[in-house]
């Protein structure tokens, strides 16, 4: 048995051996060793940043220490992941659709068990996929079914590559994410770490490390398989998937689908819908990338401290209620990194943000968005969708053609006139920035919002607000703007056999998320598979 112990607190700059004896002060008794579970820095006060620990620590006598009732301290708990369910030989193949975060853990998992997974994706290979990425970038040519949405590691591969979310989901799942990353080439720091990350050139190689894991266990990846149609048998016990039917025509027999297709596959929801399946509309945020120097985000988070090598590049989560009831917040915010063309559709532009491990570049950036709902955009469940492609026309129009995104410096857009150049800070968004007024790129309720928040956002960091800062359109892709319903068992509320997972699905947000989605319902399937379901 081992003892957790969390909450110890440490200033930034603490001897190693501090560490050892806050550990046995805090238990009353000497340890036989300790391992760091988790360490975050705490930059609340930038005068006096604190890490702060959680260990698990070994003693001699863990009943007379608990007996005690130290402040903070109890037993680990058992974070070992544990299979529910083994694969008959000879069984059905379960088809998982989609290779993003979801559909890999989901694959990877099913592998795992034995069930040897069919894996769809309409994209290519990563390496591929990359290569066609730079082609937008560079060129500005588009590959709809190859860009920084679709392709092997979906949206998440082209990110910052963050490892923490907020789900409460138990953690042995998120664990597993973890663990199987770092066994992939991740640093091993990310099992540890507050806030771990890994950069986009990283995720590349871990995508294939575990792409390659998935075929020796008997998995079957097959790139540039688009699924177009879903083959659906109805009887008096209801409807069930019997299999999919890919762009080529062929078929693939199969009585459970899991859907992780991501939150841009618009088409994919037509043809859903189109079929049936239950799905509604839901909130979603819509809004702008911002751009600041890094020097100015670190200054203001982490004052004399700005550069220390344990805090690395600083990021910011920022949060202001407008008036009318609208959440502006900082979204998917990357230090250190650049803003990049995420469009999956000619004719459209769609701004994110990546950053690589090293978080080294001049500029931070993050997206500012304002929440919006279904009573925004009317209409049924593919009505955000209608409404994403309005604003993301806008932008390409704005931009002038060619991909190119349009810009206003912060100073402009709060003065409300358009910006006729850009000022010291250049913008990283690639094929190029055209100044102009972002007045034509959203509703006139998100750009209220927006410029009530950013004043806000000054106030807790200072230089939020700087004149050069350069706001570039549109951030539209925030999360999937409806949500495939599922049940108990995540099987679709009214079709059996599929089921809906991750971002797209809207169950997840985010690749931790999302992996452990793709787990959950890897293992529904199992259990199904095997007879054991609910």
């Amino acid at each position: 048995m081992t003892l957790r112990l969390t909450d110890i607190r440490l200033p930034l700059d603490h001897p190693e051996a501090d560490l050892q004896a806050a550990i046995e002060e805090r238990l009353g008794a000497g340890t036989t060793g300790f391992s760091v579970h988790r360490r975050a820095a705490d930059a609340r006060r930038r005068g006096a940043i604190q890490l702060t620990y959680t260990v698990d620590a070994r003693v001699a006598d863990e009943a007379a220490v608990l007996a005690r009732s130290p402040r903070g301290v109890g037993v680990s708990p058992d974070m070992g992941y544990r299979f529910v369910a083994r694969a008959v030989p000879g069984g059905e193949r379960p088809v998982v659709v989609g290779t993003g975060p979801c559909g890999l853990f989901a694959g990877l998992v099913l592998a795992q068990m034995g069930f040897r997974p069919i894996i769809l994706e309409r994209g290519r290979s990563v390496r591929q996929r990359t290569k066609d990425t730079w082609g937008l970038w560079r060129r500005g040519q588009l590959d709809p079914e190859s860009n920084v949405q679709f392709g092997e590691g979906g949206a998440g591969t082209f990110s910052d590559g963050k490892l923490h979310s907020q789900i409460s989901d138990p953690e042995w799942r998120g664990r597993k994410v973890l663990t199987e990353f770092a066994a992939a080439g991740a640093p091993e720091e990310i099992l540890w770490l507050g806030k771990p990350h890994i950069g986009t050139f990283r995720l590349v190689s871990m995508v294939e490390h575990l792409r390659a894991s998935i075929e020796a266990l008997g998995g079957e990846y097959r790139f540039g398989e688009k699924v177009v149609d879903l083959d659906i048998a109805e009887d008096e016990s209801g409807r069930a998937v019997r299999g999919v039917v890919l762009e080529s025509g062929e078929r693939i027999a199969a009585g459970h689908v899991v859907l992780a297709v991501g939150h841009s596959a618009r088409d994919s929801f037509a043809m859903l819908h189109s079929r049936g399946v239950a799905m509604e509309a839901k909130p979603f945020s819509i809004g702008v990338r911002i751009e600041h120097p890094q020097s100015v985000i670190d200054a203001a988070r982490f004052g004399p401290s700005a550069g220390h090598a344990l805090l690395g590049a600083a990021d910011y989560k920022l949060v202001h209620h407008a008036a009318g009831g609208r959440d502006v917040y900082s979204f998917c915010m990357c230090p250190g990194g650049t803003v990049v063309a995420a469009t999956s559709e000619p004719g459209r532009v769609v701004t994110n943000g990546m950053s690589q491990y090293s978080r080294a570049e001049r500029n931070a950036n993050a997206g500012i968005v304002v929440g919006i709902t279904p009573a925004d955009y009317p209409g049924g469940p593919l009505a955000g969708i209608a409404f994403q492609r309005h604003w993301e026309e806008r932008a390409f129009a704005a931009g002038g053609g060619g991909y190119a995104a349009p810009g206003q410096r912060v100073a402009d857009f709060l003065a409300g006139r358009p910006s006729t150049s850009l000022g010291a800070v250049v913008p990283s968004y690639r094929p190029g920035v055209t100044p102009t007024d972002l007045s034509a790129c959203l509703p006139d309720f998100a750009l209220a919002a927006i410029r009530e928040a950013l004043p806000a956002f000054a106030r807790k960091i200072p230089g939020f607000t700087m004149d050069d800062a350069v706001m570039t359109g549109v951030e539209t892709r925030t999360s999937a703007p409806l949500r495939i319903g599922r049940g108990p068992t995540l099987e679709s509320l009214n079709t059996r056999g599929l089921y809906p997972a991750g971002e797209g699905a809207g169950y997840a947000g985010g690749i931790l998320s999302a992996g452990v989605d793709g787990i959950r319902v890897a293992e529904a399937v199992a259990l199904n598979m095997v007879g054991q379901g609910a």
